[in-house]
């Protein structure tokens, strides 16, 4: 099966295991880190590559 390219606030509320607003505050802070590096971002999604990296130190293939 494959993985959706980007995380909505319902994948990132699962896998932390918190509230979907705090899943919200999750995703503006990573965009935000997104956006200073000079990437686009879509409002209340992160790709997953980028949540990899920051929440288990690693790239998926």
């Amino acid at each position: 099966m494959r993985k959706n390219y980007m995380m909505t606030a319902d994948d990132v509320a699962k896998e932390l295991g918190v509230s979907k607003g705090q899943a919200y505050k999750v995703i503006r802070q990573l965009n935000g880190e997104l956006k200073e590096e000079g990437y686009l971002v879509v409002s209340g999604k992160v790709p997953r590559a980028f949540w990899e990296k920051k929440f288990f130190g690693y790239h998926s293939s």
